[in-house]
């Protein structure tokens, strides 16, 4: 089973404005520079994870008041080491890159199922979000990070958190070589990008979910 298959179909496009979490300053040569301003929650409650990889650490917080049943689910498949070693197996520059299959193809499960948690919630640069196939209700383990605003799949795919630090490793993710792949497009990477780990960061939450 294919995931996220609408996607070969449709244009890829980069939006120009990124992610919010910036604001431009000057210096004292009065020449312009971008800051990053401290990430908000969504809410306070919502676990965080990390996300460590050959290209750096993506802290993220996972959005439970949005779609609690997937947050529930990849905590704990992060608690059993489930994503411990896996690769980002689809990388499409300016669009996202997608990982967490075990078998590293696009064609993987958990062994499970979930029922979709659409929102109202939009698809920005660093986005977290689960593929699944052509069924709403198809997402198991595969989760992709959003390189550029998407707003496509906006109600389409389940929303279930956002990068709260990272965005150097998520945009050097998306710039590896990428060679052919099933369906013709070009998005398998050329040499391997290993999920090396995932944490939970959020004390309170390495006991709630199963």
């Amino acid at each position: 089973m294919k995931y996220l298959m609408v996607f070969l179909s449709m244009t890829l496009f980069l939006v120009g404005t990124v992610c919010s979490e910036s604001k431009t300053d000057t210096n004292a040569e009065g020449k312009g520079k971008v800051e990053k301003s401290e990430y908000t929650k969504r809410n306070a409650d919502n676990p965080e994870i990390a996300i460590d990889t050959d290209y750096g650490i993506m802290k993220l917080e996972l959005y439970r008041d949005v779609a609690p049943g997937h947050v529930d689910s990849m905590l704990s498949r992060i608690r059993e080491g489930f994503y411990d070693g896996l690769v980002f197996h689809r990388i499409v520059d300016g669009f996202m890159i997608q990982g967490g299959d075990p078998k590293g193809n696009g064609t993987g499960n958990a062994g499970y199922y979930l029922k979709a948690e659409f929102s109202d919630v939009p698809h920005k640069k660093g986005t977290l979000s689960m593929a699944r196939a052509q069924d709403p209700n198809s997402a198991s383990c595969q989760f992709f990070i959003c390189l550029a605003p998407a707003p496509f799949l906006d109600g389409k795919y389940t929303v279930f958190g956002q990068l709260m630090e990272g965005y150097d490793a998520l945009e050097k993710i998306g710039k590896v070589e990428t060679v052919g792949s099933l369906g013709g497009e070009k998005s398998k990477p050329k040499e391997p990008v290993f999920i090396r780990k995932m944490t939970i960061l959020t004390e309170a939450d390495k006991e709630a979910g199963k």
